[in-house]
């Protein structure tokens, strides 16, 4: 809902002198919040309820595992036959001095008011679109990456785009730079970093941790019920049953089975663990095909394999790779970056990867992740007539 209000901005932005007038337009970040929260306030609420009505029973509080089929929560003591942990993922432990002072991913989108300058620490998906969000609001945005390339889930070459298409609407990001404190300092925030071996300080009014999310499994004692975990998640097996305890499984983010840390990833796992506890272990998570968005504007998207990878795996592929700018798609909309990449196996003529940089490109990657998903080939896609003018229609100009 917020890189809805940025995209406004953005397309006023770039339609100026292009046949629209639009001056005064901005984002009132109050109001913004308030239509926000009439689609969210009622989820918690609605979703318990919807739990009552099935007849299952919800407690409220931290779990912990008190023997292999046992779990406590608060006062209550519950025994079952079968366990799923699907506890989620919450922002790493930085372990810098002055880590209290970070604002969480989960509380930048309830923020009341929207602070002046904001430094996001991490140059990942998180950073990037709140980022994008905030620079529409007016806010004075920095992001500070430890690494050489950010957004390590993308496309490289898309990247680059991306980042100049970042750093046009005034955001600054910093590359190879290590936040190393953060202090409070009267009435606002200092974040010391190092670049190399030179010494940064940034003074910011709100310090936001983009740099990554773990499985929130950390205080489950999961050492007393016998289940083995480490970084990623409870390790699983291929039905996502505890490798060392069958009677616990996992499902999520909680679950370390190699899928994406995504939405319908952890909807996918949950209805596979239900299946298999209802019919015995049968059924296995499909990862085949599942797109991923970064959330910016514009937005970038992947499915499948990148080039990379691809080589690693010794698959024989061409690449068809342009930058789309010029394309009538993205210049009626005065859209300055734009592009993509399609890998096509050589033999087989399949699609192994599709990565794009443009409108609607959390759209039309659906479509790669619907031939990578059956086995379609690119002269399938060739043969589809798509509506015109329209994004889609892009893909056969793609393969």
């Amino acid at each position: 809902m917020l890189v809805g209000a940025a995209e406004v901005i953005d397309w006023n932005n770039r339609m100026k002198e292009k046949g629209i007038i639009s001056e005064g337009t901005e984002i009132d970040w109050p109001a913004l919040m308030r239509f926000k929260r009439t689609f969210t306030e009622s989820v918690p609420k609605g979703t318990e309820q919807g739990f009552a009505k099935a007849g299952i029973a919800t407690f409220h509080g931290r779990a912990r595992f008190i023997d292999q089929t046992i779990v406590k929560v608060g006062d209550d003591t519950l025994n079952a036959r079968h366990i799923l942990i699907a506890a989620g993922a919450h922002p790493a432990n930085l372990a810098i001095p002055g880590e209290e002072h970070l604002t969480t991913s989960d509380q930048f989108p309830e923020l009341e008011e929207l602070p002046g300058r904001i430094v996001f620490v991490g140059g990942g998906y998180i950073s990037f679109e709140f980022a994008h969000v905030a620079a529409r609001a007016d806010a004075q945005v920095r992001i500070l990456h430890r690494g050489a390339r950010p957004l390590a889930g993308f496309d490289p070459d898309l990247v680059n785009q991306l980042l100049q298409a970042t750093q046009e609407i005034g955001i600054d990001v910093q590359l190879n730079t290590a936040v190393q404190a953060i202090e409070m300092d009267s009435d606002h925030f200092v974040v010391h970093a190092s670049n190399e071996n030179t010494k940064q300080t940034f003074k910011a009014d709100l310090v936001v941790h983009g740099a990554g999310r773990v499985p929130e499994i950390g205080d489950l004692d999961l050492a007393k019920a016998g289940i083995d975990y480490g970084k990623k998640g409870v390790s699983v097996n291929e039905y996502l049953q505890s490798v060392s305890n069958g009677a616990v499984y996992a499902a999520g983010d909680a679950a370390a089975s190699g899928g994406l840390p995504l939405t319908p990833v952890a909807s996918m796992e949950g209805s596979v663990v239900a299946a298999n506890l209802l019919e015995g272990n049968q059924h296995r998570p499909d990862s085949t095909a599942v797109p991923t968005v970064a959330f910016t504007v514009p937005p970038l998207a992947s499915v499948g394999l990148q080039e990379a990878t691809a080589r690693r795996q010794g698959l024989k592929f061409k690449t068809n790779h342009a930058d789309t700018s010029g394309w009538y798609s993205s210049r009626r909309v005065g859209l300055k970056f734009s592009g993509y990449k399609v890998l096509v196996e050589e033999e087989s003529n399949r699609i192994l990867g599709a990565h794009l940089l443009g409108i609607h490109a959390e759209e039309v990657i659906n479509l790669f992740a619907m031939a990578i998903q059956f086995g379609l080939r690119a002269d399938d896609l060739k043969k589809v007539r798509y509506s015109y003018p329209s994004h889609s229609d892009d893909i056969s100009y793609m393969v």
